[in-house]
């Protein structure tokens, strides 16, 4: 597919099949994050690939802190939801990043660069992905569950072959977002 194609055909995939994805499709969707470009070329990024039962842990542990008495007033909350999608999909990509205050926010920006990149590449190969940021409430926790407890949990990424064609959500209109200063 050509760039522009990629982009207007990615979607949020939340229902995936049952087929495994080979490693050499994953490790092509970490080179294209790899390639992505990050403040002061800085790389903030690590990535672990969850094929296994850790992936049920994650969204178990995610699960038992939405029981919690505070986490239960929140009625928006769609941690739950995303919980199952995760137990569901075949695979599962955490992003991690070492913490370091002073670069909170170029560290974050360039993630969500990378984490674009895979999501883009990912349509591209015919593979669907979700954007996950409800691992942010467990973070610690899931960082501990993993081995990497000196390292933050920045966002998740589900991975596997679609089983939805979901229609693209509501956009807004170039001329709501687009202002020219000539």
């Amino acid at each position: 597919m050509e760039l522009k194609e990629v982009i207007e055909n990615r979607r949020s995939i939340r229902k995936y099949t049952n087929e495994d994805v080979p490693n050499e499709l994953l490790e092509d969707l970490i080179e294209c994050a790899r390639l992505a470009p990050s403040a002061k070329n800085r790389q903030p990024w690590k990535f672990i690939i969850i094929k296994n039962d850790i992936k049920n842990q994650i969204a178990d542990i995610m699960i038992r802190n939405e029981e919690t008495e505070e986490r239960k007033l929140d009625t928006n909350s769609s941690v739950k939801f995303t919980a199952g999608i995760m137990k569901e999909s075949p695979v599962l990509i955490l992003v991690l990043k070492e913490y370091d205050d002073d670069w909170k926010t170029g560290d974050a920006l360039s993630i969500g660069g990378a984490i674009e990149h895979i999501c883009l590449r990912a349509t591209d190969l015919g593979l669907g992905s979700l954007w996950i940021r409800d691992t942010a409430y467990t973070q610690k926790e899931i960082a501990k569950l993993i081995g990497y407890e000196d390292m933050e949990v920045i966002s998740a990424i589900s991975i596997g072959y679609p089983n939805q064609s979901p229609k693209q959500r509501p956009r807004k209109e170039l001329k709501e977002i687009l202002e020219w200063m000539e």
